[in-house]
């Protein structure tokens, strides 16, 4: 389905929006007009992002941001939509430093590629991937309600990528899975970078527990339950 252009999908109360896809995604959440934001994009996606969520907030405020992971490309615009929407920011306990100080470590690499490249020119880079310093308003620990903000959603710790990832459950039918899972290559959901591969699986099970039966990521497209019970049977070693 698409409205203007823009991905959406619906679940019982709860409708979604991709606005930004491509290298990284955002997702807006509308239910009976209250509005979430699931992480930023990059900052020269700001016109764009800001575009499409005026668009659809028309007079309507957006009640908070929720940070899946603090990666740079996930949160560069967090700190100018905090300052422009004045909304809250919600984030894992465990990087919420990171937040505060605009500095989040790069992940480990998970395969040869990737592990070589994060190895001999990560530390290298790392500083072109901070960002602009914010300061969380409520920071989450393995499970928080959002029904306070008008929407039948929680959040789960789905830590393994990095360890404060968390993953967004919406009516118990769609999850936005930041880098939890990647959607990029075809029958596959396995990210190129991660902390921790062992937790990361146990969050795909945590995942499968719920009722979900579609995943949205952070990067590449939609993911069927199907495929990531396929690929959780691949890659647990218990």
């Amino acid at each position: 389905m698409s409205i203007n252009n823009i991905k959406t999908w619906n679940t019982r109360n709860c409708t979604i929006y991709q606005i930004l896809e491509g290298r990284s995604n955002s997702f807006l959440i509308e239910c009976k007009n209250n509005y979430i934001l699931v992480d930023t994009g990059r900052k020269n996606s700001w016109k764009e992002l800001t575009a499409e969520i005026d668009e659809l907030l028309g007079k309507n405020k957006l009640s908070c941001l929720i940070l899946t992971h603090t990666h740079f490309d996930h949160v560069e615009n967090a700190n100018r939509l905090k300052n422009k929407y004045n909304c809250t920011i919600i984030v894992h306990k465990s990087e919420a430093d990171y937040l505060k100080h605009g500095d989040t470590p790069l992940p480990k690499g998970t395969n040869l590629i990737t592990g070589i490249i994060v190895d001999t020119i990560g530390k290298k880079v790392q500083s072109r991937y901070e960002y602009k310093s914010t300061i969380p308003d409520i920071t989450v620990d393995n499970e928080y309600n959002l029904s306070h903000f008008g929407t039948n959603a929680y959040i789960i710790h789905t830590p393994g990528h990095s360890k404060g990832s968390i993953s967004i459950i919406i009516d118990d039918e769609i999850a936005l899975v930041g880098d939890t899972l990647f959607g990029v290559v075809k029958n596959s959901i396995y990210p190129p970078f991660a902390d921790n591969t062992e937790n990361m699986i146990k969050s795909w099970k945590k995942l499968l527990e719920t009722d979900c039966k579609l995943f949205l990521p952070g990067h590449g497209k939609e993911i069927s339950r199907k495929l990531l019970e396929k690929e959780f049977e691949k890659h647990n070693d218990t």
